[in-house]
């Protein structure tokens, strides 16, 4: 079962987390290039953010199951990558997501985009994915695992 799980917490995290990153990424290039009359890639690259997102729950929770049934509730890397992941779902929460309905709304309302919103997207973009790459980094290593890698 572990193996299972564990499967699906990868496959999960590579399905999920992956669009967001390349997508969120994307955005900010995208809307600082789009004409406020053509909007359609940047809303788009908005939609897979958002959709995504919430698939992107899936990977906690598989995470948590997988980490259960290996027992390793209490190791250190695990509770350093619940922490960075919590982390990463707030920045998208409360930083990625608003910004790019904020630049997709000025863009619709045929006004070109902020400059200055765009690069403060772009930063918290680049939290986010630091944040990401950083767990997938404790995920690999696992530093004091028990788990034998």
């Amino acid at each position: 079962m572990t193996k299972i799980l564990l499967s699906l917490h990868v496959l999960a995290a590579i399905v999920a987390i992956g669009p967001v990153t390349v997508a969120a990424s994307m955005f900010p290039p995208a809307a600082r290039r789009t004409v406020p009359t053509g909007v359609g890639t940047v809303a788009l690259l908005h939609r897979i953010c958002r959709v995504y997102a919430g698939v992107g729950l899936t990977v906690p929770v598989l995470g948590l199951a997988t980490a259960a049934a290996m027992g390793v509730l209490g190791s250190g890397w695990l509770v350093t990558s619940i922490a960075l992941t919590a982390a990463a779902a707030g920045v998208l929460a409360a930083f990625v997501l608003p910004r790019q309905e904020e630049i997709l709304e000025q863009l619709r309302g045929e006004q070109a985009p902020d400059h200055r919103a765009t690069v403060q997207l772009a930063m918290s973009t680049g939290i986010f994915n630091l944040l990401w790459a950083t767990v997938t980094v404790l995920m690999v290593v696992r530093p004091g695992s028990t788990t034998g890698a």
